[in-house]
């Protein structure tokens, strides 16, 4: 065998990438190393185009293997099944910045596959697939235009750390993952505790300094082992057929793309189009109908970006830097425990809040190591007609997942703890109206929702997109650019940039950038960056008109207090065979759960419930004291005296001579077993003896009837 191995010294683990032994028969394959975490991955691209391919098929897939932990998979079948979450957000990050990278009009199927073979729960697999799906693309024979590095970067006790492990980055508040080539940025994605904008512009730089070191590694990788680029087409718009598609829309289409409207441009659009396309199978009746789509395609692109770069006025009539009209409104629904509606022109996102206990937070196997639950969910959904489409419902794609995903970690950092606030909760976000960055209408629309369910966050978060369109020089320079603040669907479809980028006043909490170009310097995302920042003073603005601050609980929610009894006495409450703590339930109707710490959490649909559980434990748990006057059950009666349940497993002795004024003969002609009576403590001796009196109390009573009798006559 043939092997080739490179080392990167990236952080406090170097990362090592070997080709030559492993799948040989790929058209590119490496196995990534760090610590003992161990991914390979493949690279593979058909030699032939399937017919009436009209895009691109680059998939790729990600799959952790219980086996890489030392476990069994979970379910009757012990193998692995559908895609997690955390598998589907790493396909999706790697995906986004390779994808620029294939030369434009690439549409043979191309596939990457990385695997989980090892997994040391300390170094996380995510950024050893990203890397190796570059190198494996780079020393193969398919045309790509890396390599290209990735790294994580953290911040833990103020200082910048590249690929922290799962311990250091629990302490982290920072989570960037960073993609880029030896110069440039070409994706980031990740969350931040509120950092400010010029200590996040400082990551940025941190970790391309990093990425340059992986680039290179790659690139000794590639002489060492890499293939011959192949030959291969390219399929574009034919020169012939954008002659006549120019003729016929050339001096009408900016008129159409600036329809008031995303309805109204649709249909002027859509009616320029079928204008196009009939001239065109005219003169060239042997026409596609993709040649025709890839025509007018390129004639729109063509004057939305000419009309930005020298008017710089943009499809719907804004300047690049003017929001759209912005609407919002809390408590839209009845019944819900929280509920509120968020809207940027024609996006508008339905935020819906549950509470729920916190022992109702998500659980999920996570093979490679790190959290294994969360307690905040933010569920997105975009049905079809959000859009005025119909299409197929039922089922979660991966584009729903990865909104979802960032709007949740944009949200999660002003989570308040579960020790000030011991709920679940779930924002399910449901698109009502899609033209651009529902994700962003989606972070203002939970936030704004968890606030009318009465949840104390700790700062509101609003989200906001940045767009951009470039022009370039012939020797690939940057001539020209123009940064769009939030941008609509088809400054999106047509632009070159996509940079969502959420946080409060005080600073950043996620972002993701989506880049069509093959690498952005990082100026321009500073310029971004500060663009949003702006922006986002107003949104939130907005949203403080509708709701300010966290509201009261809805009367829907569940109740839920935390109470804390010695961890000692753990045993107590629960009683012999769980008689305690399930009399309690039964009494109050609540619910309870203890911690092993001691923490006892009760759940109750109404106050009443929970008051009445919270006060049969600090019953149940509270020191008896002298002098004062409690209430109980009579429990046994001897010879010479009674016995009373004083608090709940602890008795007190009422002497014969304690249970009334003068003699008594025989107890139980003053008390019976199971009777309630009053008495007060007399004290409690060195062995825990509780002394009682019925008498004292009966004294008490006569002398303040006397009392009142005074005063009255």
């Amino acid at each position: 065998m043939n092997i080739h191995t490179v080392t990167s010294q990236v952080g406090s683990n170097p990362i090592t990438i070997e080709t030559g032994k492993l799948a040989k028969l790929a058209d590119g394959a490496v196995v990534v190393t760090c610590g003992e975490t161990v991914v390979i991955v493949t690279a593979v691209s058909q030699t032939k185009v399937r017919a009436g391919q009209t895009w691109f098929p680059l998939s790729v897939e990600y799959k952790e293997k219980a086996s890489a932990a030392g476990q069994f998979p979970g379910g009757y079948f012990k193998r692995e099944g559908r895609p997690t979450e955390k598998e589907i957000l790493t396909c999706r990050m790697t995906d986004r910045p390779l994808r620029p990278l294939f030369p434009k009009g690439y549409l043979y199927e191309t596939q990457i596959v990385a695997l989980l073979l090892s997994a040391d729960q300390i170094n996380d697999s995510d950024i050893l697939a990203m890397n190796g799906a570059s190198a494996a693309l780079a020393i193969s024979d398919i045309p790509f235009a890396g390599p290209i590095g990735a790294v994580r970067v953290g911040r833990v006790d103020g200082e910048f750390v590249i690929n922290p492990t799962f311990d250091e980055r629990e302490e982290s508040d920072l989570d960037l993952i960073y993609v880029g080539n030896k110069t440039d940025v070409i994706m980031i994605e990740g969350a931040a505790d509120q950092l400010p904008e010029e200590e996040f512009i400082k990551a940025l730089h941190f970790a391309q300094a990093a990425v340059q070191k992986l680039v290179e590694a790659q690139e000794e990788l590639v002489r060492l082992a890499g293939k011959p680029k192949r030959d291969y087409t390219v399929t574009v718009a034919k020169d012939e057929l954008l002659e006549v598609g120019y003729a016929v829309a050339g001096d009408r289409i900016e008129d159409a793309i600036y329809a008031p409207s995303k309805v109204e441009r649709g249909k002027k659009v859509g009616a320029l189009r079928d204008e196009v396309e009939a001239a065109i199978m005219e003169k060239y009746p042997e026409t596609t109908e993709f040649e025709i789509e890839q025509v007018f395609e390129y004639i729109q692109k063509k004057a939305f970006r000419l009309s930005i770069m020298e008017k710089g006025v943009r499809a719907d009539g804004r300047q690049v830097g003017e929001l759209r009209p912005l609407f919002s409104e809390a408590n839209s629904l009845p019944r819900v425990h929280g509920s509120a509606i968020f809207a940027r022109g024609e996006t508008q996102a339905l935020g819906i809040c549950t509470l729920a206990p916190a022992d109702e937070k998500q659980f999920f196997d996570n093979y490679a190591g790190g959290e294994d639950s969360k307690r905040f969910i933010l569920h997105y959904n975009f049905p079809p007609f959000s859009v005025g489409e119909c299409g197929r419902m039922g089922g979660i794609n991966r584009r729903e997942i990865g909104h979802g995903a960032l709007a949740e970690r944009s949200i999660a950092p002003v989570i308040p703890d579960v020790e000030d606030f011991p709920y679940a909760m779930r924002v399910s976000s449901e698109v009502m109206e899609s033209n651009g960055s529902t994700s962003m209408a989606t972070v203002c629309a939970g936030t704004m929702s968890l606030l009318c369910a009465g949840v104390p966050l700790k700062a509101p978060v609003a989200g906001i997109s940045v767009g951009l369109v470039t022009d370039w020089n012939e020797d690939g320079t940057l001539k020209e650019h123009k940064a769009l603040l939030d941008i609509i669907g088809s400054e999106d479809f047509y632009g070159d940039m996509d940079f969502k980028l959420c946080g409060t006043e005080a600073g950043v909490t996620g972002y993701q950038l989506d880049l069509k170009l093959p690498g952005l310097p990082l100026s321009i995302l500073e310029e971004a960056i500060r663009m949003a920042k702006d922006a986002r003073g107003t949104i939130i603005a907005k949203m403080d008109e509708a709701v300010h601050g966290p509201q009261d609980l809805s009367p829907h929610a569940p109740r839920i207090v935390s109470v804390k009894i010695p961890a000692d006495r753990i045993g107590e409450l629960i009683g012999p065979g769980g008689k305690n703590i399930k009399g309690i339930q039964a009494e109050s109707g609540a619910e309870l759960n203890i911690e092993d710490d001691g923490t006892v959490h009760i759940y109750a649909s109404k106050q009443e419930g929970l008051e009445r559980a919270k006060a049969l434990i600090d019953r149940m748990f509270q020191e008896i004291e002298v002098g004062k006057v409690y209430t109980g059950k009579v429990v046994s009666i001897t010879n010479f005296g009674a016995f009373m349940e004083v608090l709940p497993g602890k008795d007190g002795l009422i002497h014969v001579s304690e249970l009334a004024e003068g003699r008594t003969e025989k107890v139980e002609d003053v008390v019976k077993k199971g009777e309630m009576i009053t008495a007060k403590c007399l004290g409690v001796d060195e062995k825990g003896r509780v002394k009682m009196s019925r008498r004292a109390v009966l004294r008490e009573e006569k002398a303040k009837a006397a009392e009142e009798e005074g005063v009255e006559a």
